[in-house]
C-alpha cells in the first residue's frame, strides 16, 4: 500500500519470483492485482479524482546485476531495471496504458551483522498525466541471531504527475525486518510501514510470505 492525501494506491494479493539464473543475476517478475481510491478532493484537481477501483494491475518484470562483487574494502555495486508492462486497465485507473521503466543504481556493504545498501535511480513513464522523476534511498539493516532483521530506510522522490497518487516530491522514514521461521529457515515473514518527513504527507506499507530454496531442494535463508 502506498498513499497520499490525493489517493491511496493497493497492490495485493500479488505473487513474486525471484531466481538466481546465473552467478551476480537475479530475473524478478510480479503479477498482482490492486486497487486505486481517489480521494476526489477539489484541491488535488486534476488529480486524486475518479471512481474506486479493482483489479490485475500492471505486472513488473527485471533484471538484478552485480555489476562489481562485494570485497572486505569496497561495496557491491549493481543494478536492478525494471520494466513495468501495461497489464492493467488505464481507464479504470488500474495501470499507465505503456510500458514504464525503473533505472536505478545501489552500492551494498555488509559490516559484520550490520548491512548499509544506499543508491539512486530514475524512473521513465512516457504518458499523459505522468512525469520522468528521480529517487533515492539509504538503508541501514541490523541481523538478530538467525531470525530476525530489522532496518530503517530513508527514502525520496520527486513528483510523479497528476495522474499518481504522488503529486508531490516526499522524503520518507521507514521501519521494517524480515522474521525467519525457526523450524523452516527458508520460509520469511516481510514488513515494513513508512511515513512522509517532508513534502506531500504520505504513507506505505508492506506485508509479504517470501520462501527461498536452494541447490539439491534445501531451503536457504
Amino acid at each position: 500500500m502506498d498513499g497520499t492525501t490525493a489517493e491511496i494506491d493497493a497492490a495485493g494479493p500479488a505473487v513474486e519470483f525471484n531466481w538466481g539464473a546465473l552467478p551476480r543475476v537475479q530475473v524478478h517478475t510480479i503479477l498482482p492485482l490492486g486497487a486505486i481510491a481517489p480521494s476526489n478532493n477539489p484541491i488535488y484537481l486534476p488529480g486524486g479524482s475518479g471512481p474506486d477501483a479493482f483489479g490485475l494491475i500492471d505486472a513488473e518484470t527485471g533484471v538484478k546485476i552485480a555489476i562489481f562483487k562485494e570485497t572486505k574494502h569496497f561495496p557491491q555495486i549493481g543494478t536492478f531495471t525494471m520494466f513495468e508492462l501495461p497489464s492493467g486497465n488505464a481507464v479504470r485507473g488500474l495501470g499507465v496504458g505503456k510500458v514504464w521503466y525503473k533505472v536505478p543504481l545501489w552500492l551494498q556493504k555488509n559490516i559484520g551483522h550490520w548491512l548499509v545498501d544506499g543508491g539512486v535511480g530514475y524512473q521513465v513513464v512516457p504518458q499523459t498525466g505522468y512525469r520522468n522523476f528521480p529517487y533515492c534511498g539509504l538503508l541501514v539493516k541490523y541481523r538478530f541471531g538467525e531470525r530476525l532483521e530489522l532496518g530503517t530506510e530513508l527514502f525520496a522522490h520527486a513528483r510523479e504527475g497528476f495522474a499518481a497518487a504522488q503529486t508531490e516530491a516526499s522524503a520518507m522514514i521507514d521501519i521494517g525486518g524480515y522474521y525467519h521461521f525457526k523450524r523452516h529457515p527458508g520460509e520469511q515473514f516481510l514488513f515494513c510501514y513508512g511515513h512522509s518527513i517532508a513534502g506531500q504527507t504520505e504513507d506505505y506499507a508492506y506485508l509479504g510470505l517470501y520462501w527461498t530454496w536452494g541447490k539439491g531442494g534445501a531451503a536457504q535463508p
